[in-house]
């Protein structure tokens, strides 16, 4: 028979332990807080008062309930005082001597029955619970910050965690209406070994001086789709967290995708741990304050000053498939003419007949009147001659990924083209520069890569080559705004910014499946839950085409030649065995219909 859980106490009240305290709370348990002194008992009661408030204010609660809450909640300073709790929720700073000291103590006073639970997000549960006399009812239960606010929990069982202690926590994560997730004890849990390895690549970049660090964030919000940017992310979280949090996770793994980055160490050294102390990354109103103000990093315009920009009319887009029509489109809706070449008049027709479909579908849904629909349509002309490329300003090429079609493709261009046109590829992994080579004008060639679908995707990674002239650059990057798209500036090396951050996380995803530390469902959802991002990496493996995604992180393994960025085994066999995703009906999921 299931536990009954009516008492509960959490040890330490900072800001995830008062929020884990509000949870209980608001779910109508009694709650004993201890914390180690009155001050901090204080603070920890002002800040519940605080989100309370900010609760009834919203509509959230009624002032009654937050009453009502308040009045479930004792305050102490004592250890004793958690003896009635059938459960026990250690959530004090991640140390692992002083989260054992803490065990140990609270073993002493409780009942024999009552579960020991710890909110450490990367700390090794075993080493606490052996701290204890009753090992097998020791249990990882990791709330995500906000707790009142974010579903997901991580219960982590042991090697001797009793059977029965785990699906008595998962029920009671699940009636405080979370999302639990049972996995084993391993460093950074799902969430956090996923969401840290990710982390530490961006900050890797941002050291590098790659991309600055507003290209970086841009590239993760408006071409992933995520809800904020990893730097900005990383000064949320504290960079003094974070560094610990990757330090535990490398001594476990010896990954170096988890050795923290050098870039941590000075920051924090120098004082700089994000949005708490004012300044990590960026730079912030004031200590606390999420108001991010100028310094001296940030870019005065996306565009450099100081270069003489390329006038640009026409522009040509070479391909007709799907991302070639959608880059069409846009040109033609910024303003642009657009001349489109494909091999024969059947797909020029098609292409241009994909663009009106589109349009089409903006004119049913009131986003665009019908006139202004003929006037794009207008735009826009078909070739199946390479020749009519010879007077237009700066052609797009988006044939197929494939570095020698690409290189053929820029030596016939660079012989028709006018003096002076930019040249640009829409390749996603490819070296630009191998593109640049083939051709009599390297300082005229440029990546302009579009995300799919084109039209409705915001960003545009701009990559120069090491011999990329300035003005060609900063052409590029004008018309990408003219376009209303958010241009980012990088290298010239695989994956770029969005493609060489996305793909590692995803390969590790694959991993973790592999070694069966998780499920593809509960990966997923704590990923979408305890992250917020759009999709998990399994639904996003399916959709992008597991194909597509092995070619992108074999390109970037042969770059970077580093073990963490070798394509996991399973997604190679699912390949093999030709599980491609939602586009043959079976990848990591199976699909009804294709």
């Amino acid at each position: 028979m299931a536990r009954e859980f009516r008492t509960v106490g959490v040890v330490g009240l900072g800001t995830m332990g008062a929020g884990i305290v509000e949870v209980f709370a608001r779910n109508g348990l009694e709650v004993v807080a201890v914390e180690v002194d009155e001050a901090a008992g204080e603070r920890g009661r002002d800040h519940l008062a605080a989100s309370t408030g900010r609760a009834v204010e919203r509509g959230k609660l009624t002032q009654e309930q937050a009453d009502t809450l308040l009045g479930n909640i004792t305050i102490t300073t004592s250890l004793a005082d958690l003896a009635p709790a059938q459960l026990v929720v250690e959530a004090i700073p991640e140390s692992l001597e002083a989260k054992a000291e803490v065990f140990a103590a609270v073993d002493g006073v409780v009942a024999e029955e009552t579960i020991l639970c710890s909110n450490t997000s990367s700390l090794s549960v075993t080493e606490l619970a052996v701290r204890t006399k009753r090992p097998g009812k020791v249990v990882g239960m990791h709330f995500f910050n906000p707790a009142p606010v974010q579903k997901l929990v991580e219960v982590v069982r042991t090697v001797v965690t009793e059977p029965d202690v785990i699906s008595d926590v998962q029920e009671f994560a699940g009636s405080l209406g979370k999302v639990p997730v049972v996995i084993g004890d391993r460093a950074g849990f799902i969430a956090n070994a996923l969401l840290f390895g990710y982390l530490n690549h961006a900050a890797r970049m941002y050291a590098e001086r790659y991309a600055s660090r507003e290209d970086l964030d841009a590239g993760m919000r408006y071409g992933a789709g995520y809800p904020m940017g990893p730097l900005a992310l990383l000064d949320l979280i504290g960079l003094d967290t974070a560094y610990e949090i990757l330090e535990t996770m490398y001594r476990e793994s010896r990954n170096l995708m988890h050795a923290p980055n050098p870039v941590f160490k000075q920051m924090i050294t120098a004082g700089l741990l994000g949005r708490k102390s004012g300044r990590g990354f960026y730079t912030y109103e004031a200590p606390h304050s999420s108001t991010v103000v100028p310094d001296a990093e940030t870019p005065s315009s996306t565009v450099p000053e100081d270069v003489t920009l390329r006038d640009v009319s026409r522009v040509g887009v070479v391909g007709t498939g799907t991302m070639a029509s959608g880059i069409v489109e846009v040109f033609a809706k910024g303003g642009y003419d657009v001349v489109v070449r494909g091999r024969s008049e059947s797909k020029v027709e098609g292409s241009i007949a994909q663009v009106r479909k589109s349009l089409d579908k903006a004119v049913a849904r009131g986003k665009l009147e019908e006139a202004d629909r003929d006037t794009i349509v207008g735009r826009i002309t078909g070739s199946t001659q390479l020749e009519d490329m010879a007077d237009v300003d700066l052609v797009v090429e988006a044939v197929a990924e494939e570095l020698d079609v690409k290189r053929a493709m820029f030596g016939a261009l660079d012989e028709i083209c006018k003096p002076g046109a930019i040249l640009a590829t829409t390749t996603s992994s490819l070296p630009v520069v191998e593109c640049a080579a083939a051709t009599r004008r390297p300082g005229d060639v440029i990546g302009m890569h579009f995300f799919n679908p084109a039209p409705v995707m915001k960003l545009v990674e701009v990559v120069s080559t090491i011999a990329t002239s300035r003005d060609v650059a900063g052409t590029v990057l004008a018309v990408s705004q003219n376009l209303k798209k958010v241009p980012v500036s990088c290298g010239d090396r695989a994956g770029f910014i969005v493609n060489a951050l996305l793909f590692p996380y995803l390969n590790d995803a694959v991993k973790m499946l592999e070694a069966h530390y998780a499920t593809a469902d509960d990966i997923d959802a704590a990923m979408k839950t305890g992250c917020a991002l759009p999709m998990g990496p399994f639904e996003l493996l399916d959709v992008v085409g597991l194909d597509v995604s092995l070619a992108i992180e074999r390109s970037l393994y042969s770059e970077f030649r580093q073990s963490g960025f070798a394509p996991a085994p399973l997604l190679e066999h699912l390949v093999t065995a030709g599980r491609l995703g939602r586009k043959t009906g079976h990848g990591f999921r199976d699909y009804t219909s294709r």
